[in-house]
């Protein structure tokens, strides 16, 4: 065996590092394997193995492997594979893809440790300040302290300046830790250790003891002849006996129970699989076979069907024609919300056979489900959210990616900047399986290759049971306000519609795409507006924070009861997010139940299931929302969708705005009448009714639509007709970045001519205190990626012997949405 490894490190490094492979470790790594390694001058990381160079390349000092973790793979060869492509594609390191893909509490780092230096002595010229003192203090006493651990004890952020003061005083060491995040749920279980009738002879003088060793012969089932018997947990042995934890200890030294600890799996499903496959309708079960035999031909197959088709019984019935065949299913879906219904209705069919694994999950819970999956040989069914196309995945069958259109499945920071859709199609084919898109309004992109070839295609545009597409009325917000059938944020037919649905015991969702209370904070004397210190933009008010928000950098500040600069109390508040319109929802339908469900209702790992439970089962009567309402959400008793301003969808200077906007009318819109005999109704306020947009949308015509964005798209050599890639200029001096993308364009320019644009400012050109310059780049299809690619690469490199361009972040945005 080679005497060096190949390592890939959790840094934004574009290259793998190689170490000596110590005596003791030899004939034990393997491929896959995650050690301990020193990187730079003190810091340790959690590299992972993937490959064993027998000579060095270069003349250069090697050092030594630290630790083995694993002797086994952690990472399978189709991981890294994948972890490869997705670097060479995104234009990203294979350090940042790592990051991203290993749950970091796999990850096991290094973190700085501060202590006192028992051999300083304070000097009269070079006294300690009042926070130094207080520092030595809590280390004098509590020995050694990380820095985040300081700032808590101290109440104060950023005691960096502070610990450099005390560093150069020798007042302080600082020294380096490892840190492992995962911790293994050991669980506590209780046997009987002699014979059942030894046992009861042991026991007949303590009534006690005799209760507890009937609830667990009970719950062992050990006396049933005809029952396997079960394991019993320590915990709810006590809790079924009654007893203490006293009597447990008695019985445990006179020898006639043992105890033993295992190491358990946090993902568990304790029900079993209650439901037979869902029957399908006769045009179901035609899509299904047309599925079949479209992946005799292609690997990926578009599965086109309006809202409430009933796309998901057919990914059922997918699912279990896969797990039959002894393989794996993936289901992959664009917000972590629909794994909630979805969870449920897989379990139903397929019980503990169902994985999830999204980010709202702990790090021990993500831990368990990869190591489930890695160790793990029965066929199952994973469903998950954008990262999860990184688990290690073995024996795939199948991945089903459903609401494919969705912009969600695009990471945009940090890198890598991925798309998961696209990712899971190379994943499938990585291990020779079938993809399936689903959609009711799918990308332009994919409708394209269906129609050209690349991918099969089948369509369902019936409804599950004869149920019929919802009515769609456009409201012209402009003629309403003159006619003053129109209190903001809703027209007086909106209300009207509402009331009767909500009278008739239905469901309303109201859908405005901006959170928070109001967008739009301005005096009314002078004008001025509230904003951010580090962006350019305008903040956001938050009435249950009291706060003005940036939803860019997260920045936070109050309201000031003046205007700052005339320095009147003149503070207006305009605009409607969510938590304005449940206001006044509140206000117009008194007495009923409202949820609200955006980003900031959500935070919390179990909010998404809560409130998509509590409006499921009709515990409240009306959702507002922002575009997470839309994505693929199935409540039988919504009959009215209201699109409270459409404009802030359609007036958006970007080449996929008007796709962006159909799409997400259409499906909020698909949320309404999905149930035999009801009949949806669908309010568009705008005060554009006549844009084409709406227009397609009323009717319901997505093809159409299709057919006017392609012949624009084709006009201008946008994608399909063209790939993107978006270059961007980062720097804290607007000067800098401006001169460094100039010389990025000229440079450009030599090499691709007209398909370089130039530099441009982005609509908000300042974020978290970094002034932004980007340029489109248009590459056409039969050009090759990877040469292009290549040569941006080679250019930079270039590039880099400018000390500007070194101070400058590039970033590179391959085929943005």
């Amino acid at each position: 065996m080679s005497r060096y490894a190949e390592v890939i490190l959790p840094l934004p490094l574009d290259t793998t590092f190689t170490y000596e492979i110590p005596d003791d470790y030899q004939d034990k790594v393997v491929i896959g394997s995650r050690v301990i390694v020193p990187f730079g001058k003190k810091k340790f990381y959690t590299a992972i193995v993937v490959g064993f160079p027998f000579k060095l390349q270069g003349n250069f000092d090697v050092k030594p492997i630290l630790l083995l973790l694993d002797s086994n793979s952690v990472v399978c060869h189709p991981q890294i594979k994948l972890w490869s492509w997705i670097a060479d594609y995104y234009l990203c390191s294979i350090g940042d893809v790592y990051k991203a893909a290993l749950p970091s509490g796999l990850v096991i780092e290094s973190e700085s440790v501060i202590e006192f230096n028992d051999d300083y002595e304070e000097s009269l010229d070079d006294r300690l300040s009042d926070i130094e003192k207080v520092i030595v203090a809590l280390l004098s006493s509590h020995g050694k302290m990380t820095i985040s651990a300081l700032e808590k004890a101290v109440d104060k952020h950023n005691l960096s300046p502070v610990i450099k003061s005390l560093l150069e005083k020798n007042a302080v060491i600082v020294s380096e830790r490892l840190n492992e995040r995962y911790k293994p749920k050991r669980v506590n279980y209780v046997k009987l250790a002699m014979g059942v009738e030894e046992a009861f002879a042991a026991v007949k003088r303590s009534p006690k003891q005799e209760k507890f060793l009937l609830a667990l012969l009970e719950m062992s089932k050990m006396l049933r002849c005809s029952d396997e018997p079960k394991e019993v947990e320590r915990e709810a042995l006590l809790s079924r006996a009654g007893e203490s934890i006293a009597i447990l200890r008695a019985m445990l030294a006179k020898g006639i129970i043992s105890q033993y600890t295992k190491e358990i799996n946090r993902f568990s499903f304790n029900g079993a699989s209650t439901k037979p496959l869902p029957r399908l309708s006769e045009a179901q079960a035609v899509a299904l076979d047309k599925i079949h035999k479209s992946w005799i031909d292609h690997n990926v197959t578009l599965l086109h069907g309006v809202t409430a088709s009933g796309k998901t019984e057919i990914y059922i019935h997918l699912i279990d024609y896969v797990l039959k065949e002894h393989k794996l299913a993936f289901y992959l879906v664009p917000e972590i919300a629909l794994t909630t219904q979805l969870t449920r209705r897989l379990q139903a069919v397929f019980g503990k056979r169902v994985l999830i694994y999204h980010s709202k999950f702990t790090d021990n819970e993500r831990v368990d489900v990869w190591k489930k999956l890695l160790e793990g040989s029965d066929p199952c069914v994973v469903i998950g959210a954008r990262s999860a196309v990184f688990l290690p995945f073995k024996n795939l069958g199948l991945v089903i990616v459903d609401e494919e259109h969705e912009p969600s499945y695009k990471q945009s920071d940090p890198a890598p900047r991925y798309n998961g859709r696209d990712v899971a199609m190379v994943l499938a084919k990585m291990h020779g399986a079938k993809t399936l898109l689903g959609s009711a309004t799918p990308s332009i992109e994919t409708r394209y290759k269906a129609e050209t070839g690349r991918f099969g295609l089948v369509e369902l545009f019936d409804r599950y049971s004869g149920a019929k597409l919802p009515q769609i009325k456009v409201i012209d917000i402009i003629k309403a306000r003159q006619k003053k059938e129109y209190v903001s944020p809703f027209a007086l037919e909106t209300i009207k519609v509402s009331r009767q649905a909500l009278d008739a015991g239905n469901q309303v969702i109201f859908f405005q795409n901006r959170r928070g209370y109001a967008p739009h904070p301005q005096c009314k004397m002078c004008g001025w507006t509230p904003k951010c210190d580090y962006c350019d933009v305008i903040m956001t008010y938050h009435r249950t924070s009291g706060m003005l928000v940036c939803h860019y950098c997260g920045a936070m500040k109050t309201l000031p009861n003046v205007c700052p600069v005339c320095k009147q109390p003149a503070i207006e508040i305009y605009g409607f997010g969510t938590e304005r319109i449940e206001d006044e929802v509140g206000k117009n339908f008194e007495g009923k139940k409202i949820l609200r469900m955006d980003l900031d209702t959500t935070r919390n790992k179990n909010s998404y299931d809560q409130i998509i439970s509590d409006f499921s089962s009709h515990k409240a009567d009306i959702l507002v929302g922002t575009q997470m309402v839309t994505k693929g959400l199935d409540f039988g008793n919504v009959t009215v969708v209201g699109v409270l301003n459409a404009d802030t969808m359609i007036d958006i200077p970007d080449f996929r705005s008007a796709e962006r906007a159909f799409n997400m009318i259409s499906q909020v819109a698909g949320r309404a009448g999905r149930r035999e005999g009801s009949t949806g109704i669908v309010i568009v306020q705008t005060t554009h009714p006549e844009h084409p947009v709406i227009k397609y949308v009323t009717t319901h015509d997505y093809l159409g639509f299709y057919k006017q964005e392609l012949a624009e798209r084709q006009k201008y050599y946008y994608p399909p007709f063209t790939r993107i890639i978006i270059i961007q200029i980062k720097h804290k001096e607007v000067r800098t970045v401006e001169r460094v993308a100039n010389i990025f364009a000229a440079k450009f320019r030599q090499l691709f001519g007209n398909r370089i644009s130039q530099p441009e400012r982005p609509v908000i050109d300042k974020i978290a205190t970094w002034y932004i310059r980007r340029m489109m780049l248009k590459v056409e299809v039969t050009a090759s990626m990877q040469k292009v690619k290549t040569i941006i690469r080679e250019a930079y490199e270039e590039l880099c012997a400018d000390a500007d361009v070194r101070r400058c972040v590039v970033v590179y945005d391959v085929d943005p949405v």
